[in-house]
């Protein structure tokens, strides 16, 4: 990487870390895949309830499969084996999760994250429930503010989900967000979350990678 595209990397993960340690929340930069699961090994006990969150982000990294070889009860909700209100009983169980692992859309230098959710499955446990709750997010994520973070969700993050997923919304067409009213629609439930009354209860680990929308 030309090094003053690095230099402005570091120095934009530096001021997102310290904004974090200010919304007690914990910030961690992780260079690559091998000290990213040093440190969930360390982060997860094993014998523990540990659930997840709809995420590109954790299947590009290889943190399911991880997670699915590990000495832990996995609320696994891609379990080919899930049947019926299967899924539904794993996002409630997520609330009572020792651990819940997830991405998010967007994290501004500021120290807010910032995410749009279609059900509220995902953000709902990142707000209450699990004693921790880990955010692993690529420095690609990395936005200025809220009104950036919006903006970047709406107009990138979003339409490529909808895409994923399928849907028939009019981004999925087009290719960006028109603030559609579609029965299909993914952008239901938009979260800010820019602070923690419990010290480093979620903690961001920032990977030196593009990753996930």
């Amino acid at each position: 990487m030309d090094r003053n595209l690095r230099w402005f990397i570091d120095k934009r993960v530096e001021r997102t870390i310290e904004s974090l340690k200010k919304q007690n929340m914990l910030g961690i930069y992780i260079k690559d895949k091998t000290e990213l699961f040093e440190l969930l090994e360390k982060l997860i006990p094993n014998n523990t309830i540990v659930g997840v969150g709809d995420s590109m982000t954790l299947f590009e990294l290889g943190v399911i499969d991880f997670l699915r070889e590990k000495n832990i009860d996995f609320l696994d909700k891609y379990s080919s084996n899930l049947k019926g209100d299967d899924k539904k009983k794993i996002y409630r169980a997520n609330f009572s999760a020792d651990t819940f692992l997830t991405s998010t859309n967007a994290v501004t230098e500021k120290g807010e994250l910032y995410n749009i959710d279609g059900n509220g499955s995902r953000v709902a446990p990142m707000i209450y429930g699990p004693d921790q709750v880990i955010v692993i997010v690529g420095t690609n994520k990395i936005v200025k503010d809220l009104d950036e973070a919006e903006n970047r969700v709406r107009q990138i993050a979003a339409p490529i989900d909808a895409k994923r997923l399928n849907k028939n919304t009019p981004c999925t067409k087009v290719g960006y967000c028109v603030d559609c009213r579609h029965e299909e629609r993914i952008c239901n439930d938009f979260v800010v979350i820019t602070g923690q009354f419990q010290k480093d209860r979620i903690k961001v680990l920032i990977v030196d990678d593009f990753l996930g929308y």
